[in-house]
């Protein structure tokens, strides 16, 4: 029986996943590409498989329907976007996910990526480096308002480490928990309310069903001038364009982007000062990912031998 495990990366902290694989009698197909793969290379891959070990390849109808012998999708990772879930499904196809993997790591990396820009850190190292000896002045974090976009797990972690800093905390979610709320110090805002009065915004949201933007110009147009943004949920849902216009347009002390809607990403905001980007590496510590990938893979284990 064999496995596509597609993620690029998978395997590189530690060997446990494969050797997961292969105690259980499952032949391993890897991705030979070290990218992401085009549909047409999944397809090529997976086209014995009885299960793919997912990353954030296009797994759509097209796909699922030149895949005969898949049981068994289950992703490394929480966000399932790229996965036609009812589709799958209504072949017979388990789709799963690792929700509690990466939720420290992404959650740190927000926390991270604040004071990197608060403090204009990547600004100091990048001078140093080209031996331009320049004190950067930044800002403080104490006393900043944070607004957190999305309270699934990520961000309910992210509001709970700056409410340990002493920070004040809001949240916007469609459905927050209140309970949690009340435990954890943390207002619950309409999103208008929150983007208005926050001083620093990390974004925890997931993708729109249609891939559009969820953060606009609009909605950007409403952010503090001197406003710090992180964005580590999902590429495209804020409005890179808009984004880009604002920045030049000197509103903003700072964003931080880990995603982007088209990756490897090389666009215009890569000109941009004031800016810190990563190559969506949110869920890249070594604990977590590790934890992601063995979780993952005893996820399609346990579907796959209770369908035997």
């Amino acid at each position: 029986m064999k496995v596509l495990t597609s993620p690029s990366s998978i395997g590189q902290i530690g060997s446990a996943p494969f050797d997961l694989l292969e105690k259980n009698g499952y032949e391993i197909i890897k991705n030979p590409y070290g990218r992401k793969l085009t549909e047409n290379e999944t397809i090529e891959l997976a086209k014995d498989c009885v299960g793919i070990i997912a990353g954030v390849e296009n797994l759509n109808a097209k796909v699922i329907d030149s895949l005969p012998n898949l049981k068994c999708i289950s992703r490394v990772g929480v966000g399932m976007d790229s996965v036609d879930i009812p589709y799958a499904e209504s072949k017979g196809i388990k789709v799963l996910n690792t929700p509690d993997g990466p939720t420290k790591a992404v959650a740190e990396l927000t926390l991270g990526l604040t004071m990197s820009l608060l403090r204009k850190i990547p600004n100091a190292h990048y001078d140093l480096r080209n031996k331009v000896w320049k004190k950067q002045t930044g800002n403080l974090l104490f006393e900043k308002k944070i607004g957190i976009l999305g309270l699934g797990r990520i961000g309910r972690m992210t509001a709970e480490m700056f409410r340990a800093l002493g920070n004040p905390v809001a949240g916007y979610d469609l459905y927050p928990n209140k309970e949690w709320a009340i435990k954890y110090g943390v207002e619950i805002l309409d999103m208008k309310e929150l983007l208005i009065n926050s001083d620093i915004i990390c974004v925890h949201l997931p993708a729109m069903k249609d891939g559009s933007a969820f953060i606009t110009k609009s909605e950007l147009d409403l952010l503090k001038d001197d406003a710090f943004v992180i964005n580590v949920s999902r590429g495209g849902v804020i409005d890179e364009e808009a984004l880009y216009e604002v920045l030049i347009s000197g509103k903003l002390s700072g964003v931080a982007l880990d995603v982007f809607s088209q990756e490897p990403y090389n666009g215009p905001l890569c000109e941009v000062e004031n800016i810190v980007l990563t190559p969506h590496i949110g869920s890249y510590a070594k604990e977590g990912k590790l934890m992601m990938e063995v979780d993952a893979v005893q996820n399609l284990i346990n579907t796959l031998n209770n369908g035997s």
